[in-house]
């Protein structure tokens, strides 16, 4: 699901998981022992993290989540809590290569990042847009894209359900740089070779500095708001809605 490429004092991380890189327990369980591991590290400097050709990650892996019983779903958000925490916390230099489309889930681990290149492409989108589907942004997830966007933006966006390509993305601020899909990993190298130019205290304090409102969006224990989360997903409504749209991708 991960490919780790040892590069000269970094390490390039590549999802591979699937057709479309969707988010399950498995993968979201090994981006944050990943993260943790790389971040503990000596001989790791900095991280790229990026996905297959045009494509980053479509997001949730729905059809395996409406199959999951509560425990399953608790186990699910404990996870990518923790690897949203995992990912924000980590002290070292963190650059996404976004190299598609990185909808909703995929991106909130983009927006974990200190700096994101994202190639251009009509379907290469960013944003959250789960109310097409009446799905609840955990309350961690909304803080962190309102972070990013503003808060009056963030819930103008949501509501309009907009997904942004790669060059508006860069005029609200989502991503740093927007350029062709074959130069985005090279574009994220160069960022973090010139970054790694920095004393790696000084950048790792400063990091700490400038990111104070995204570290105490994540500063929070992850079981009360699971367990929030799976009170919420136990509505009747909710519940028969994500089932009958699982059935539905399970049929196709």
């Amino acid at each position: 699901m991960l490919h780790l490429e040892e590069k000269n004092g970094y390490t390039i991380l590549t999802i591979d998981h699937g057709k479309v890189n969707a988010i399950n327990t498995a993968l979201i369980r090994a981006l944050r022992e990943t993260f943790l591991k790389l971040d503990a590290d000596a001989s790791v400097n900095g991280v790229i993290l990026t996905g297959k050709p045009h494509v980053f990650s479509a997001g949730l892996d729905v059809l395996e989540l409406s199959g999951l019983d509560e425990e399953g779903g608790k186990e699910f958000w404990r996870q990518y809590l923790g690897a949203v925490q995992a990912m924000i916390r980590f002290s070292k230099p963190f650059v996404c290569a976004l190299t598609g489309y990185a909808p909703a889930g995929g991106t909130i681990l983009a927006l974990c990042a200190d700096y994101r290149v994202m190639g251009k492409g009509k379907k290469h989108t960013i944003g959250m847009h789960e109310f097409r589907m009446s799905m609840q942004i955990p309350e961690m997830l909304c803080d962190v894209y309102a972070y990013h966007l503003g808060e009056k933006n963030a819930w103008k966006a949501v509501q309009k359900m907009k997904l942004y390509n790669s060059d508006e993305a860069l005029a609200v601020g989502l991503v740093d740089e927007s350029v062709e899909v074959e130069e985005v990993l090279e574009r994220a190298e160069k960022h973090l070779q010139k970054v790694l130019g920095v004393y790696g205290l000084v950048y790792q304090q400063s990091k700490q500095y400038f990111r104070k409102g995204l570290l105490a969006i994540v500063d929070r224990e992850i079981e009360p708001m699971v367990e929030e989360i799976a009170r919420f997903n136990n509505d009747p409504f909710l519940k028969s809605m994500f089932a009958a749209f699982g059935e539905a991708l399970r049929s196709k």
